[in-house]
């Protein structure tokens, strides 16, 4: 009951204030700024030679103002976001008009989340076990790799992704330059298109994986030397525990703790480098609609967007501290 009243509630109020926190600054921000969705809208119209006169000019507005949920007060247009949030309904797209926003998200998010979920895990595990070995032996030709994460490590998910497209695409053309399935071929659970889904997102997910596993890697390394100077690691070694036993029972295991920790921070960080990664590989993900919606000023599918992404990081965030207790069993007997 304990464990109820001092972890599990206060993580769920401190879930519910965040989310809502967030929500609300995608509801201000884009407010704040000196664009006008309905003006920028309307002059995209005109810029297309099209006449409108000042009577359906008018009109126009009225309507756009409907679309986008800026009617009335800033109160009317607060109380109507929640209302669209809490029933799903972000409105129509304006630049794919009339497909809603709800159905553009749905064709979009199965790619970005089956995407971040296979790099994310992988990474955080291939970082973790990596980190370990090469934080306790300290080997000389494990220099070679903390050099190489300490080059890679700094570098933006963009200019990864650019320099394999270049190697990968262009140089040694191994894999397509981008999309997600491939040319005139329709979605399917056959061989064929599952090889070529495969195929294409070869490279987005490597390049989430390198980023990654750099991202991850020394923070384990670091942990682990930490740990190996700890009075039950020096027991175990005095004890004749084998070496083996101790670094994967003993050390691994305890620093395995804070990177649990690090992995809901990972998945926020590595959500906003999926997006440009997949901008970069013209992936069928929430990041290609994202650029197109932010291009075209497409005001109902970027809050849809963001709000997706806001929930999706603080729900991950949620669940990794409802499974940290089963990790470490102090936070039950707090």
């Amino acid at each position: 009951m304990s464990f109820i009243k001092r972890y599990l509630i206060p993580r769920l109020i401190q879930y519910v204030i965040v989310t809502f926190l967030g929500l609300t600054a995608i509801f201000i921000f884009p407010r704040l700024l000196p664009v006008d969705p309905v003006k920028q809208q309307l002059t995209q119209y005109q810029t297309f030679g099209v006449y409108v006169s000042p009577e359906k000019q008018e009109e126009i507005i009225k309507i756009l103002k409907q679309l986008y949920g800026l009617e009335g007060t800033l109160g009317d247009q607060y109380i109507m976001f929640w209302k669209r949030f809490f029933s799903g309904n972000f409105g129509p797209s304006l630049s794919r008009f009339p497909t809603p926003v709800n159905q553009l998200l749905a064709m979009a998010l199965p790619w970005t989340l089956g995407l971040l979920s296979v790099t994310t895990i992988l990474s955080w595990i291939i970082a973790v076990i990596a980190g370990g070995i090469v934080g306790y032996f300290r080997k000389k030709w494990m220099e070679a790799i903390d050099i190489l994460i300490m080059i890679i490590r700094p570098i933006p998910y963009y200019i990864t992704a650019l320099i394999f497209l270049i190697l990968f695409s262009y140089i040694f053309p191994i894999f397509p330059l981008g999309g997600g399935i491939g040319v005139g071929r329709t979605l399917s659970f056959d061989l064929q298109t599952i090889l070529n889904i495969i195929k294409h997102a070869t490279l987005p997910a490597l390049t989430l994986l390198v980023v990654g596993i750099a991202w991850q890697f020394q923070s384990m390394k670091l942990i682990v030397q930490s740990i190996q100077t700890e009075d039950h690691v020096i027991y175990a070694k005095t004890a004749g525990v084998d070496e083996k036993n101790i670094v994967f029972s003993h050390i691994i295991k305890n620093a395995m703790l804070p990177m649990i920790t690090q992995l809901g921070l990972q998945f926020g960080g590595i959500f906003s480098g999926a997006l440009i990664t997949e901008m970069v590989f013209t992936y069928p993900g929430i990041g290609q609609i994202l650029y197109d919606a932010i291009m075209r000023a497409d005001y109902n599918l970027i809050m849809g967007i963001m709000c997706i992404s806001v929930v999706a990081v603080t729900t991950s965030v949620l669940f990794l501290d409802l499974i940290y207790p089963f990790f470490d069993p102090r936070v039950r007997y707090r």
